[in-house]
């Protein structure tokens, strides 16, 4: 079971929402950073 400190998530989210401010055009490469992310941590969780 992969468990995550609790601070990562709001770390990352900021990081994340200053990244967008200052380039907006990276906000397509965020987005799928992120869900590949979540993706990858959800199928590692269940197995």
């Amino acid at each position: 079971m992969v468990t995550m400190h609790p601070l990562i998530y709001p770390i990352v989210s900021l990081v994340a929402g200053i990244l967008i401010l200052v380039f907006p055009r990276i906000l397509n490469f965020v987005v799928a950073v992120y869900l590949i992310l979540m993706g990858i941590m959800g199928l590692v969780a269940q197995a």
